[in-house]
């Protein structure tokens, strides 16, 4: 009869183990699979960060390409107040001019008609 009850126990015990090694089997399996997760999650993190970077990299870029044409636009703006201004100037002289002769010989008449 103690043969059978220890033979009982051995068993039970053997039964328990063999539980127990199957749970720490899908423990580790489930480890494993927390593990791959993970490192898809940072693979996942990794690209994006990169497919952020990439992305302000190239709106920075047009930025820059904007501000470039906006100067260059501007100097051209201003290129082309300085040649109207340097013409205006130039029509008011040689008005002056030409109201200066014009004033000159209507004095020179006035004093030939004396």
């Amino acid at each position: 009869m103690r043969k059978i009850v220890l033979a009982a126990a051995v068993a039970t015990s053997a039964l328990g183990l063999a539980a127990c090694g199957e749970a720490a089997d899908a423990v580790s399996e489930t480890g494993d699979a927390m593990v791959e997760g993970a490192d898809s999650a940072v693979n996942a993190a990794g690209e994006a960060a990169e497919g952020a970077a990439d992305a302000t990299t190239d709106a920075a870029g047009d930025v820059v390409d904007g501000a470039t044409d906006a100067v260059e636009g501007a100097g051209d703006a201003v290129e082309g107040a300085a040649d109207a201004t340097a013409e205006a100037a130039g029509d008011a002289a040689t008005g002056v001019v030409e109201a200066a002769e014009e004033a000159a010989a209507k004095a020179e008449a006035m004093v030939d008609g004396e």
